[in-house]
């Protein structure tokens, strides 16, 4: 087997056991989300170093919902001067900082990606949410968190915070194939199931909200915006209704 193919086979692998074992973790989550939405709250997604890119995977985004805001802390997220960002994401206060700054409330909610839920501006921001009666999503892998020695001064991590943890199931190490002749494992395993998880518990939420009766606020793609003048104004409505309550929009 090549090693393009056992990556594919390890991460198949890894979704299905996403598949069979969050179920309802899933639908929890996605019922926070979804009582979020009917109080006009915000969905705020926040990640650092790369686990900042399954927020921004859903920010603004064809097929997702208007009222998600990924909280895009530049020092922290590493899309530049990227080995800084490792102390900044490890730096106390910053967590705190982004949750007050944002103004969030217990109307809204926080879905906190961490692969190891070990960083301690994630467990910094979790535990102010925490304090300010805010829900907390965490998409972390618990296995490879339970493996780790804890950083927080509080010795918790993130799946200890949240009110809602989802699984990855992500590989320890967070690396899928090994190959002969080279002493490392290579191809990351936690992305991919990472953005599986988010993408679920929102469509799950959008089904929730149809089922009560609610039409929730979702975005078309681009394209289809240039080519529709009906799709174009339903996006441009729906930047109007949260060009002022998210920050980054």
């Amino acid at each position: 087997m090549k090693a393009w193919q056992n990556y594919f086979q390890t991460m198949q692998a890894v979704v299905e056991d996403v598949l069979e074992t969050q179920e309802e973790a899933i639908m929890k989550a996605a019922r926070i989300l979804a009582d979020t939405t009917k109080k006009g709250g915000i969905i705020y997604g926040f990640g650092t170093g790369h686990s900042h890119l399954v927020c921004d995977d859903a920010f603004w985004r064809a097929a997702t919902p208007a009222n998600y805001c990924a909280l895009l802390e530049q020092s922290a997220t590493g899309s530049f001067e990227i080995t800084k960002s490792y102390h900044i994401e490890n730096t106390y206060g910053i967590g705190k900082l982004l949750v007050d700054y944002h103004r969030i409330t217990p109307n809204d909610c926080m879905i906190i990606i961490s692969n190891s839920g070990n960083n301690i501006a994630p467990v910094d921001a979790a535990l102010r949410a925490k304090e300010k009666g805010i829900p907390v999503i965490a998409i972390t892998a618990c296995a490879y968190s339970d493996y780790l020695h804890t950083k927080h001064k509080d010795n918790v991590k993130l799946k200890d915070v949240a009110d809602v943890v989802l699984d990855n199931r992500s590989l320890i190490g967070d690396a899928a194939v090994e190959i002969d002749g080279f002493d490392m494992k290579v191809g990351s395993t936690s992305t991919i199931p990472n953005v599986f998880l988010q993408n679920a518990i929102l469509v799950e939420m959008v089904e929730l909200l149809v089922e009560e009766g609610i039409k929730p606020d979702v975005y078309y793609n681009g394209h289809m915006a240039f080519m529709k003048e009906a799709c174009a104004d339903h996006n441009e409505k729906l930047v109007d209704k949260y060009f002022y309550r998210i920050r980054n929009l």
